[in-house]
């Protein structure tokens, strides 16, 4: 299992997980939660307390990655499997995001 915590301006909204299953639960963080002024991640995920599942890593963060030659490029210099989104997510997610929200790994 892996996670990651989900940062909007660098304050903590949530945590993204993958399981040992492949799957995939977003889950905001309770602060965050009750903060009326603190939107939300995207229009994709809705404050709520009940976790956001998939079996595939949701396109609000799939769309966080890079894609062609300078995903065959971060992957080679990372040394991560080209079909491991979630790892890809974690190395690069971290810092230089477009937008507010960056992802860290926990």
């Amino acid at each position: 299992m892996r996670q990651a915590l989900v940062l909007v301006n660098k304050i903590i909204a949530g945590i993204l997980t993958e399981t040992d299953d492949m799957r995939y639960i977003f889950k905001y963080d309770d602060a965050y939660l009750i903060n009326a002024e603190l939107r939300p991640i995207s229009l994709a995920f809705p404050k709520q307390k009940e976790e956001y599942v998939s079996d595939e890593l949701f396109p609000f963060f799939f769309n966080m990655l890079s894609e062609g030659a300078n995903k065959i490029i971060q992957c080679q210099t990372l040394k991560i499997d080209e079909d491991d989104s979630f790892g890809l997510l974690l190395a690069t997610a971290k810092h230089d995001t477009i937008g507010a929200i960056t992802v860290k790994e926990l």
